[in-house]
């Protein structure tokens, strides 16, 4: 099936995945970072502050994911989205009237929820779900909402910051979400995979089974893979928490630094089609060993920059990673684990990649208050990589055989 008639025939259903993964933005580090010094200075919060008030509501919201990323198993996407939506609306009114620094891990904890958690968790498992043989495509297509957030939404708020107070835009922000409900429900008026029928359609994992929940924690390539799901996680989000000090450190204005993350987008897209392409054609299994070896190089070339064309080459190696792992590990569970418990099982790992971005800023925000440069820091995350790289290659070379018997 070619790409047009794949998106013709599927429009409706890859259109609500791009909204789910857009709206999810405000949520998302890249966004919230964006205000990062404006907050910092009203509360009067260091950088160790401010990151462990990330980590505590990042933190709360990857406990809550547990519980609540097994209700996709339950309920249809246009019965959850638009509760999240409502609640992320609060959420981001919330973060524009709050007046005590106290409250604010309830505000990262609603966002995060909201943001990263639920409405990233619908998008992936309703794809994952909705697309079997064309699934890498499915899931490259429904990413875009998030590349398109992250390009442009730091962009625009930045600028808009310039002239207007950082509160009216999160009143903004709100807007923006509630407008998404009807939209959600107008794309979704008729899901594509009917309950009833897919009870009987689900695609099996390894051993030709439907892995539970508790099966799939008690396999050992669910804590190979750990490290994998921290990794991008913990110090992608860093890396964009501190991009306010990462300017300064660099000598770059900050609409300067924010100017490449169009730049930015186009090589994470260009990397989502490409992972999307290589899984529907290779496997999972044979492309998720390689994704995050551009991020030991990007981190790398980060330690080192002393200007823009140095910074920006960085930018492009982490985002072949972060396009790869935005499709690759999603369509892993679906492969290795079957899709009938996706949305116990992808709960699981959607909390550990939450609470890896509760951690990151936490952990390098406690490391700049202690006297670690960011620079050093970069250094030990490239090394880091290396090491998640390993642990994810043995795991999946040692479970491969098993799916391939059942392929």
């Amino acid at each position: 099936m070619s790409i047009l008639v794949f998106l013709r025939d599927n429009a409706p259903w890859l259109a609500a995945g791009v909204l789910l993964t857009f709206l999810s933005s405000f949520g998302q580090t890249y966004f919230i970072s964006v205000f990062a010094g404006e907050i910092r200075e009203v509360f009067a919060l260091s950088h160790g502050q401010w990151g462990g008030i990330y980590t505590m509501g990042t933190t709360a919201s990857a406990l809550a994911m547990v519980w609540a990323g097994g209700l996709t198993d339950r309920f249809r996407v246009r019965v959850l989205a638009p509760l999240v939506l409502v609640t992320m609306t609060g959420a981001c009114l919330f973060m524009a009237l709050n007046p005590v620094w106290w409250l604010l891990p309830v505000v990262i904890f609603m966002l995060r929820f909201t943001g990263q958690g639920m409405m990233s968790h619908l998008a992936v498992v309703a794809m994952a779900r909705w697309f079997i043989a064309s699934r890498g495509r499915a899931l490259s297509i429904a990413s875009l909402g998030n590349a398109v957030g992250e390009s442009l939404l730091p962009v625009i708020f930045v600028s808009l910051l310039i002239v207007y107070d950082w509160r009216m835009l999160w009143v903004v922000a709100a807007m923006i979400a509630i407008m998404g409900i009807p939209l959600v429900l107008m794309l979704l008026r008729r899901e594509r995979t009917p309950q009833s029928w897919a009870e009987s359609s689900q695609s099996v994992g390894m051993g030709g089974v439907q892995w539970t929940r508790g099966q799939t924690l008690r396999h050992f390539l669910f804590w190979f893979m750990v490290p994998a799901l921290l990794g991008p996680s913990a110090f992608n989000t860093a890396f964009f928490f501190h991009q306010v000090h990462i300017a300064e450190v660099k000598q770059v204005a900050h609409v300067e630094f924010v100017a490449m993350f169009p730049i930015y987008t186009v090589v994470v897209i260009g990397s989502m089609f490409l992972a999307g392409f290589a899984l529907d054609r290779f496997g999972t299994g044979r492309v998720l060993p390689f994704i995050q070896l551009p991020a030991i190089i990007g981190f790398a070339l980060f330690s080192v920059s002393d200007g823009p064309l140095v910074l920006l080459t960085g930018f492009i190696f982490l985002a072949l990673t972060t396009g790869a792992n935005s499709i690759v590990p999603n369509a892993f569970w679906a492969e290795f684990y079957g899709t009938a418990n996706m949305g116990r099982i992808k709960a699981m790992a959607t909390a550990i990649m939450v609470f890896g971005t509760a951690m990151g800023p936490g952990i390098t925000g406690l490391a700049l208050d202690l006297g670690l440069g960011i620079e050093t820091q970069f250094v030990l995350i490239a090394g880091y990589f290396a090491f998640s790289t390993l642990m994810m290659t043995i795991g999946v070379v040692r479970a491969r055989p098993t799916l391939a018997r059942t392929s």
